[in-house]
């Protein structure tokens, strides 16, 4: 049957399991995109999710033709999917959207590059082909994420009924950075983005990055087309079309949240922690070890928050939660062992029997990061750069004695929370040292004045409501 409502996520909202005995078992999927999008997608239950067999498990389920109600998984071949998702998404859109190069020594864009942007096609192309598949006529689809960035053109060529949106939970790229892709790859970009009717952005500054970039080409440029369409290689595109441009700023379900986090096994971990920490205020960040997010710096800050406002020795415990990434990539491993190292040096610098001064949790627990934002006295959350970062809006929400933020400006959710958080230049490591001191220093009465308002912030737009607003705006004519 087919489907008027359409999602497109490299993840899914389930994953298989594959037992000894070749029974084959669901369980629902990780990762903050994917918990966002079954909040709202329980309000269309007739709605389609296509995505990626992830697993081998997955794959054995689509080969056996085992399915859940609402989500077709597409069983890629691994090269393609290896040379799209970690050779063009995450080494390549994830570093040019997060200005994340070594510049003296990366990009380098050889024969190698040119042959995973051809797989990163195909994986797009699998999707639209998908789409086309299934979507009923006029249908609705809503793909998300720089991994999926090729499937609203391709789809538009397949598909013209269709009305089409594309979210980028990314940063879009300063057109400088957009810039240094090869012009092939930064052309059939803009041009995938492009072929949907509407493109939604966390914030007004990622969507203003994009239409920056759309100036690059003359092909892209606002002037009036002389022409009915460009072809641009193996694709055409009509000028005449318009694409719709809009800020959706996803926040959390607070009572969904606070539901979670009030659960006995995250009340279990909240007494651990608490024993852990002893009388000391607690500054909490809960992070993947992602290079965006700046846990380096952010552990330097507090070594400099140790050294220069030394009355905080024996009296503040930094819970640092910093769960492994992407460890099948180099850079990633590297970052990765960089933070447990510095973790240790200042441990072994200011440490004493009585009081460790940093508490590095690598092991991913949700619960346990449900439980620390309970109990964090300040909240540090200095990404270099971040589409939103839902962290930063999570824990005013749950905080129970009232929590202080420092929150980078480089962080999307920055825009909405800067009135009340500290804000920082997540490469100043002198600035977020003195924040620090300013959030612990900060008298009760204001830290909760502030986590309230904080809290109605990062509430505002829920995500079923995100996602109504951008199926209803995909709606208009």
């Amino acid at each position: 049957m087919a489907s008027q409502v359409l999602v497109a996520a490299n993840r899914g909202p389930l994953s298989y399991a594959l037992a000894d005995d070749g029974t084959l078992s669901a369980r629902r999927g990780g990762g903050g995109l994917v918990s966002g999008l079954s909040a709202a997608l329980a309000e269309q239950p007739e709605a389609l999710w296509i995505c990626a067999a992830l697993t081998e498990a997955d794959g054995e389920a689509v080969r056996r033709g085992v399915a859940e109600p609402g989500v077709r998984m597409l069983d890629i071949d691994p090269a393609v999917y290896d040379d799209a998702y970690n050779g063009i998404a995450n080494s390549v859109l994830w570093f040019t959207h997060h200005v994340l190069y070594d510049i003296p020594r990366e990009p380098v864009f050889d024969a190698e590059f040119r042959r995973r942007w051809e797989s990163y096609e195909a994986y797009n192309r699998t999707f639209a082909e998908a789409l086309a598949q299934e979507a009923a006529e006029g249908a609705s689809v809503l793909v998300q994420d720089y991994h999926l960035a090729l499937v609203p053109g391709l789809l538009r060529v397949l598909r013209p009924d269709l009305r089409i949106a594309h979210f980028t939970h990314t940063p879009w790229a300063p057109p400088q950075y957009l810039r240094m892709l090869p012009d092939y790859a930064r052309e059939t970009l803009v041009w995938g983005m492009l072929g949907a009717d509407r493109l939604g952005f966390h914030t007004e500054a990622w969507a203003t990055a994009f239409l920056e970039c759309t100036h690059l080409d003359d092909a892209w440029g606002q002037a009036e087309p002389t022409g009915a369409r460009v072809e641009h290689r193996r694709y055409s595109v009509w000028k005449r079309r318009t694409t719709e441009v809009s800020v959706y700023p996803l926040g959390v379900d607070g009572d969904e949240l606070r539901s979670l986090a009030h659960r006995p096994e995250v009340d279990e971990r909240l007494a651990a922690l608490r024993a852990e920490v002893g009388d000391c205020r607690t500054i909490v960040r809960v992070d993947r070890t992602e290079l965006s997010k700046n846990i380096v710096r952010g552990l330097l800050a507090y070594r400099e928050l140790l050294t220069s406002y030394p009355q905080w020795r024996g009296r503040v415990v930094h819970l640092a939660f910093a769960y492994p990434s992407r460890q099948d990539l180099a850079v990633y491993r590297d970052y990765t062992a960089a933070v447990s190292q510095l973790a240790q040096e200042i441990d072994e610098q200011f440490g004493t029997p009585d009081w460790r001064p940093v508490h590095l949790h690598v092991k991913d627990d949700f619960a346990r990061s449900l439980a620390a934002y309970r109990l964090a006295d300040v909240a540090l959350v200095n990404p270099v750069r971040d589409g939103m970062n839902l962290v930063a809006k999570e824990i005013p929400v749950v905080s129970e004695a009232g929590c202080a933020v420092v929150l980078s400006t480089g962080a999307g959710a920055y825009g909405e929370l800067r009135d009340d958080a500290l804000a920082v230049n997540p490469y100043d490591v002198t600035q977020t040292a003195k924040a620090l001191h300013e959030a612990l220093a900060m008298p009760g009465a204001e830290r909760a004045e502030r986590t309230k308002r904080l809290a109605a912030a990062a509430t505002a737009l829920p995500p079923a409501r995100w996602f109504a607003a951008q199926l209803a705006d995909l709606a208009k004519p």
